[in-house]
């Protein structure tokens, strides 16, 4: 089964993807994303965009089954087709490669297929919004090891983006400039909680941050998507991507593939009804890592999952501090 079913108490969708659940086990010597003969990747790559093999979106979906799961005909329970796309953007052909281990000219070759396959899925007028994302570790479900990301273009305006839309529209309204510039502003101008800058980005553990080591990555110019970014903000998104990985993956010695989850809000596309978000988007990827130390794992639970009421268990202004000394030990290695 494969459709969209409306949560009517939250005004959201639910991606209903039954298929998913038969997805096989894969030997442990045998991975589809490393190079080789008989594979969907070719034999020699440095950065691949794959269509995933067990899409929770297509752009042909099957009629939702919800009809035949309704008594009666509902007002409040509707259904609609799990129409999408599911892309998969392997980092490197290097089964065993972290991101902080490449060179900034390869990553930067990520940025332009993020910025490319951003750019094809906009093309389609049914897509409303484009998320490029990393999901890092088997502590947040990973099953491939090999390093990528993924691309989902969902038909619906995510909720969380739908509230951050509102938020940054209404500050606009008021205050008749952009929200993020503003907290990039008083980030940079209390300074404890920055980890990482150069001259297009930075990069800090925001005063409101609920994950423990959670950073945002913002561009210092207001542009709305990835795709609006000069030569030199790519190869500066590159260097940035580099250093917080870098960081992460050297914040503790037992954990050296640190768990993450990195989130990339560009702006809405194919939207005219929500108005012109030019003037009050501002594109930042989010960091969600799942370790609140060396040793444990920071959970998302009844609090935060049934309330959307989340409680960090530790401090802003000293996690930054550590990412900080975890940079520059990676720095040192690497210099």
């Amino acid at each position: 089964m494969a459709e969209l079913r409306w949560n009517p108490m939250i005004r959201d969708w639910v991606i209903i993807a039954s298929h998913r659940q038969n997805r096989p086990n894969m030997p442990k010597d045998w991975c589809p994303f490393c190079p080789g003969k008989d594979k969907k990747v070719p034999e020699d790559y440095d950065v691949y965009d794959y269509n995933n093999d067990f899409p929770a979106l297509s752009q042909n979906p099957p009629p939702p089954d919800a009809p035949l799961f309704c008594e009666t005909a509902s007002d409040i329970y509707k259904a609609a087709p799990s129409y999408g796309k599911c892309e998969v953007i392997l980092f490197s052909p290097d089964h065993n490669g972290r991101l902080c281990d490449l060179s900034v000219p390869h990553i930067r070759r990520i940025v332009d297929l993020w910025s490319d396959r951003f750019n094809a899925l906009v093309a389609d007028p049914e897509i409303k919004y484009v998320f490029i994302f990393e999901n890092r570790g088997e502590m947040v479900g990973v099953t491939m090891p090999h390093p990528h990301g993924q691309i989902y273009g969902y038909s619906k305006l995510p909720k969380k983006m739908e509230l951050e839309l509102s938020s940054a529209r209404e500050f606009y309204d008021k205050e008749g400039r952009c929200l993020f510039c503003r907290i990039n502003e008083e980030e940079k101008s209390f300074g404890e909680r920055i980890v990482a800058e150069n001259d297009s980005f930075i990069t800090y553990v925001p005063f409101f941050a609920d994950y423990a080591y959670g950073t945002y990555v913002s561009c210092k110019s207001h542009k709305k998507t990835i795709s609006d970014f000069t030569d030199k903000e790519r190869n500066d998104l590159a260097d940035m991507i580099k250093k917080i990985t870098g960081a992460y993956d050297h914040l503790f010695a037992n954990v050296p593939r640190f768990p993450y989850m990195m989130c990339m809000h560009n702006a809405p596309v194919n939207t005219e009804d929500i108005g012109d978000v030019d003037s009050y988007f501002h594109w930042h990827i989010e960091f969600y890592p799942t370790m609140r130390d060396s040793q444990r794992q920071q959970f998302m639970a009844s609090s935060e999952t049934g309330v959307w009421a989340h409680c960090n268990p530790t401090v802003p202004e000293e996690k930054a501090a550590e990412l900080r000394e975890a940079l520059e030990r990676f720095e040192d290695i690497n210099n």
